[in-house]
């Protein structure tokens, strides 16, 4: 396992520390959840980038031509 200094500012540091209080978690936990998440969401950004990117309309029209022009079903319509 690696380590890091960190400089935060204090309202940052003291709002960490809250949230770590309240989750009965470390704010080295806290922190490391934290970047997790953010890595996490960039990472999946970057994947569906590339998933639409392959993406050809003319065979998303004919998948959605197969679709039954249907009024929905009345717990399904907003």
């Amino acid at each position: 396992m690696s380590s890091i200094s960190l400089r935060l500012p204090d309202s940052l540091h003291q709002k960490a520390r809250e949230l770590a209080a309240q989750e009965n978690i470390s704010i080295n936990q806290l922190i490391t959840l934290a970047l997790a998440e953010k890595i996490s969401a960039l990472a999946t950004e970057d994947y569906l980038g590339q998933r639409a990117a392959r993406g050809d309309r003319r065979k998303f029209e004919r998948a959605l031509a197969k679709v039954a022009d249907v009024e929905p079903e009345q717990e399904d319509q907003l």
